[in-house]
């Protein structure tokens, strides 16, 4: 069959971010996709890819700037998938004297075959600003339904093969495919999440229901994944984007543990002279670069331990097999108990540590990938939020030349889409505001008046007092006291908190 062109793959797109259905953005995906299966195997694959709103390639070395003069459409679509995919494999392998006018020429041929509708998906694709609704979640229920496979296998091969179209074509082959997509040491899974409660004994009743859970200090460092076979280690991101040669210390330390094999969910931290942690922007320039403040590991899961692998094993398991292999001077500060006033004063003591709070987690709960359900709930004395810059407005007085109230988005689950919550300007030093303008003048999209509109990439820790109703903005609630925290790099856009997280917080 021939290859799918890729105007339909955009009609799907426009199709998906017409509605605010799940169910049928779901059933425009699921169609797409079955499409795409009779097809290659790297076909299936670049269409997941494409229809979730992003490249198979990690960089291309494109950016906004590099597409602001595109040649005039063409007239009609003749561009299919795997042509649109081999080119930016082609674009992706420049590099050296000469690469940016050859990567010039590239885009020119590529864009000059495509349609204005085409050159605008392509664009956003390219520059994360493919606005469809189509989350990883939304395609992992389409690849479902276009396989006939049950949902909860397809998250499950996703988790351990590290992404959702790494298994596309194995859901393809049947239920028995995606149960042979193994946990491997060596190649990193995606990592379990948190959701959040504004209170200890909330969190205690959420996740233990009135039994026992384990209350872990929150370290506030760069999540790490480490997995080791014999003396090759590799550490991992919450992104999963290896970074081991940068954490030589994390692979000592792994390399000291008393195993041959293992993968040990975790944070690296840096800590002051008294053992206390140091701003968390010390730890990530870290993460960043093979140079800096020195950090240490702390691990608080195990999901494979001598060829035997633990996901599925209840999290009191789990513990134990930690506990024998980690010492505690790596181990994540932990208590066990049912009583909320035991777990407030580990929760003070943890604040006095200098710490940014506790995960309650439930100590019967399997290792379940990219889900905020109730096997884990973090609770933080200031009220916290992980969310999304969507545009940012000039200032005024002292403030004038720098970009500095910023727009604030939540993601709607039920759709995908993006939810205005409000602005805030307060908590931004000087530093911050010059930044934070160098860095969304690189974002923008357009302007309205004052307003810079920009790509949503940015993800931004919000504090606030509380959350109120409000018909001021689209979904309904706004926080109160908003102040930026910091900006946070190590977390993608695809992890901001819910719009159903920032309503549970209405009183």
């Amino acid at each position: 069959m021939d290859s799918m062109l890729l105007a339909d793959l955009v009609a799907t797109s426009a199709t998906v971010a017409a509605t605010r259905s799940r169910k049928a953005k779901v059933a425009a995906i699921a169609a797409l996709l079955g499409s795409a299966a009779t097809n290659s195997t790297d076909e299936v694959e670049t269409v997941t890819a494409y229809v979730g709103g992003t490249l198979r390639q990690r960089r291309t070395g494109l950016g906004w700037r590099g597409l602001t003069s595109l040649p005039d459409p063409a007239p009609s679509s003749t561009l299919t998938v795997m042509e649109v995919h081999d080119a930016f494999d082609r674009i992706a392998g420049l590099s050296g004297p000469g690469s940016q006018s050859a990567r010039a020429a590239a885009v020119a041929e590529l864009f000059g075959r495509a349609t204005a509708e085409e050159q605008q998906w392509l664009r956003g694709v390219v520059t994360g600003e493919v606005r469809q609704g189509a989350l990883d979640s939304l395609v992992q229920e389409g690849l479902a339904t276009a396989a006939e496979v049950p949902l909860a296998a397809v998250r499950r091969a996703a988790m351990l093969g590290g992404s959702t179209v790494a298994v596309a074509r194995s859901a393809f082959e049947g239920v028995d495919a995606l149960a042979a997509v193994g946990l491997e040491v060596g190649r990193p899974v995606l990592p379990m999440l948190a959701s959040s409660a504004p209170s200890v004994a909330e969190a205690l009743a959420k996740a233990g229901g009135g039994a026992p859970v384990a209350v872990d200090v929150k370290l506030d460092g760069i999540r790490i994944q480490v997995h080791r076979s014999g003396d090759d280690v590799v550490v991992a991101t919450r992104s999963l984007e290896d970074i081991t040669a940068r954490l030589p210390e994390v692979v000592d330390v792994a390399r000291s543990l008393p195993a041959t094999s293992f993968v040990l969910d975790g944070e690296a931290l840096a800590l002051d002279e008294a053992g206390r942690p140091r701003p968390f922007q010390e730890t990530a320039s870290r993460a960043a670069m093979a140079e800096g403040v020195f950090v240490t590991p702390y691990f608080f899961d195990v999901l494979h331990l001598d060829g035997r692998d633990l996901l599925d094993s209840p999290a009191s398991e789990r513990a134990a097999a930690l506990d024998r292999l980690v010492p505690e001077t790596h181990r994540v500060p932990r208590l066990v108990t049912a009583s909320p006033d035991e777990a407030e004063a580990f929760l003070g003591n943890t604040i006095g540590s200098g710490h940014e709070g506790v995960v309650v987690k439930s100590l019967t709960a399997t290792y379940d990938a990219g889900r905020r359900g109730a096997a884990w709930v973090k609770v933080k004395p200031v009220h916290t939020l992980d969310l999304v810059v969507l545009a940012v407005e000039w200032g005024s007085g002292r403030r004038h030349g720098w970009l500095s109230n910023i727009h604030l988005g939540a993601r709607d689950p039920a759709t995908g889409d993006l939810v205005m919550l409000g602005k805030t300007f307060k908590g931004m030093t000087d530093e911050m505001l010059t930044w934070q303008t160098e860095r969304f003048l690189g974002l923008e999209i357009h302007r309205s008046r004052h307003v810079v509109h920009v790509r949503p990439e940015q993800v931004v820790e919000i504090a606030f007092d509380g959350v109120q109703r409000s018909t001021r903005y689209p979904g309904g609630v706004a926080l109160r006291f908003a102040r930026v925290v910091r900006y946070r790099d190590d977390k993608p856009v695809s992890e901001i908190d819910t719009i159903d997280t920032v309503r549970g917080f209405l009183g």
